[in-house]
C-alpha cells in the first residue's frame, strides 16, 4: 500500500515536498493508518489530536497517540473542546459539532507551525456514506460527489482506499489503533449506514464502494462542467451595481438580469442561483431555489432568506438581486497625511499627499480632487454616513444632503453604507467618486492643497 500511497500523492500533487500538513490524527485506525503512510513518505507533518470531551478513556487515548507519534518522530500537538456544550449552545448535533471543533482546531494549528495543508483520514468507505447520506437528504448533483480530494487548502490521501484496507495496513504493521464506541452507534445517522446499508449493497455487489465511488467521479466531472457553464451563464447574466463604485460592493451583493436569467435552461439556471448565492457565502436549499424558480417562471416577485440568514435573494420585476443582510457597522478613522489608509474590510484605500495646485478642474464624481490645505479645518478623518449629513456641492449655490446626492448616484444600500464620507472639522468635503465641497475646491495653481485619491485595492 505504501508503493501505491507514494504514487498517488505523486499523481495527484495533493502533498508536495515543499508542503507542511497538519495531520488530523484521532487514533482510529484510518487516522493511524494515514500518519504512519504519511511518516514513511518523507512528508514534513505535524500530527494534530483533538480531545472531544466525551469520553473519560480518552485521556488515555490521547497519551497512546502522542507516543505512537513519538515513536514515529513525528511532532505532536493536542487540544480539547467540549463538544457536547458546542452542540448545545449551537443547537447542533454532536456530530456536527464535532466536525467544526475539529477543523477549527486543524485551522488553529495549521497557523501555529506555519503549515499550508491539512490531511484528513477520509476514506472510500466514508465517501460513499457520505453519498448514501445525501441521497437521503435529497441532495442535487454536488452531494452525490460525496467527500471530495480537495477542498482549498484541506486533503484527504486516503480516499481511493476502503476502511477494510486501512484496518489490514495497520494490521499488517502492527500498529495500534483504537475504535471510537460512537462508530457502533446506530443512534448516529453515518453509523446507520454504516452498520445497516453498507452491508446490505456488499451482499449485492462486494465491490459496490468502488463502484459508487466511480459513479460519483463521473459525476463530479459531470458538475465541475456544468458549474463552469453556469459561471459563464452568471457573467452573461450579471449587472453592474454601482457604476466606477462596484468595488464597493463586489463581495456584498450580486443583481442579475431578470430577462437574461429566464432565458436559461433550468438546469443551468439552478446552479446559476446558487453559484450567486455561494460567492457571497451561503446556501440555499432545493427548497429555496424551486421557489425563486416559481417566482420567475410566474412573473412575480418575493423573496428568500438563506438558512444561515445572511444573505437574501430578492425576486424584482427587473432583476434578482443576492445581497448580504448583516449590517456594516459604522465607521470613523483618521485620515493618514501623508500616507495611505487601507479599508482592507472593504477593499478600497484613501492616498493623501500634501502637494501645490495643478489648477486642475475637477468633475465632481472626481475619484482624486485638490483640496485647498487652507480651507480644511482641523484633522481629516472619514467615516460612514449619517442621517442629516450636508455639503455645498462644488459649483452649486446651496447644500444638499448626502442621502439625496447618494440616490442620485445610483449607489445601493449597501454601498451607500460602505463609502467614506471624509470630513475636516466643520463636517463632509468629499464622498469619493459623488461629488465634493465648494468649499475645499483649489482654485488658483500653486496654491496648497492636499491631493487626495480613492481607489480600490488590487
Amino acid at each position: 500500500m505504501l508503493d501505491d500511497f507514494k504514487a498517488h500523492l505523486q499523481k495527484t500533487d495533493l502533498i508536495g515536498v515543499n508542503d507542511k500538513v497538519v495531520v488530523g490524527y484521532s487514533g482510529g485506525a484510518d487516522s493511524t493508518c494515514l500518519l504512519h503512510l504519511l511518516a514513511n513518505s518523507g512528508a514534513n507533518i505535524i500530527a494534530a489530536y483533538l480531545h472531544h470531551g466525551q469520553r473519560p478513556e480518552a485521556d488515555q487515548e490521547l497519551k497512546l497517540c502522542e507516543a505512537f507519534a513519538e515513536e514515529l518522530g513525528v511532532p505532536f500537538v493536542s487540544g480539547r473542546a467540549d463538544v457536547p456544550r458546542m452542540a448545545a449552545d449551537l443547537r447542533i448535533g454532536l456530530e456536527e459539532a464535532g466536525r467544526m471543533a475539529r477543523y477549527n482546531f486543524f485551522e488553529q494549528v495549521l497557523r501555529q507551525f506555519d503549515c499550508n495543508r491539512i490531511a484528513t483520514a477520509h476514506t472510500r468507505t466514508e465517501r460513499v456514506e457520505t453519498i448514501l447520506f445525501n441521497m437521503a437528504r435529497g441532495s442535487g448533483a454536488t452531494g452525490m460527489v460525496g467527500i471530495p480530494e480537495r477542498r482549498g487548502n484541506i486533503v484527504r490521501p486516503l480516499l481511493p482506499w476502503g476502511r477494510a484496507e486501512t484496518r489490514a495496513y495497520c494490521d499488517a504493521h502492527g500498529l495500534w489503533f483504537h475504535d471510537d464506541p460512537a462508530n457502533a452507534d446506530i443512534e448516529l445517522t453515518r453509523a446507520r449506514i454504516r452498520h445497516r446499508i453498507i452491508p446490505e449493497l456488499l451482499a449485492i455487489n462486494p465491490r459496490a464502494e468502488e463502484s459508487i465511488a466511480r459513479t460519483a467521479d463521473l459525476l463530479d466531472e459531470e458538475d465541475r462542467f456544468l458549474n463552469g457553464a453556469a459561471a459563464a451563464a452568471l457573467e452573461q447574466c450579471e449587472i453592474q451595481p454601482n457604476g466606477p463604485l462596484a468595488f464597493l460592493t463586489k463581495d456584498a451583493e450580486v443583481i442579475l438580469s431578470r430577462t437574461h436569467l429566464e432565458s436559461l435552461p433550468p438546469v443551468l439556471l439552478r446552479r446559476a442561483l446558487r453559484l450567486a448565492t455561494q460567492v457571497l457565502g451561503a446556501t440555499l436549499d432545493s427548497r429555496q431555489i424551486a421557489t425563486l424558480l416559481a417566482h420567475l417562471e410566474n412573473q412575480t416577485q418575493g423573496a428568500v432568506t438563506a438558512e444561515s440568514g445572511d444573505v437574501a435573494a430578492e425576486v424584482h420585476a427587473d432583476r434578482v438581486h443576492l445581497r448580504q443582510l448583516h449590517p456594516t457597522e459604522p465607521f470613523r478613522f483618521a485620515v493618514t497625511l501623508p500616507g495611505e489608509t487601507d479599508a482592507e474590510e472593504f477593499g478600497w484605500r484613501i492616498r493623501a499627499v500634501p502637494s501645490k495646485s495643478t489648477g486642475t478642474t475637477y468633475p465632481r464624481a472626481a475619484f482624486q480632487i485638490e483640496a485647498n490645505r487652507a480651507a480644511i479645518q482641523g484633522e481629516l478623518h472619514f467615516r460612514s454616513a449619517k442621517p442629516g449629513d450636508t455639503l455645498q456641492p462644488v459649483g452649486f449655490e446651496g447644500t444638499r444632503k448626502l442621502t439625496d446626492l447618494l440616490s442620485e448616484a445610483g449607489l445601493t444600500r449597501a454601498a451607500r453604507a460602505r463609502i467614506p464620507v471624509i470630513c475636516d472639522f466643520l463636517g463632509p468635503i468629499w464622498l469619493p467618486g459623488v461629488c465634493y465641497a465648494e468649499r475645499i475646491a483649489s482654485r488658483k495653481p500653486d496654491e496648497e492643497v492636499v491631493v487626495l485619491t480613492f481607489e480600490p485595492i488590487v
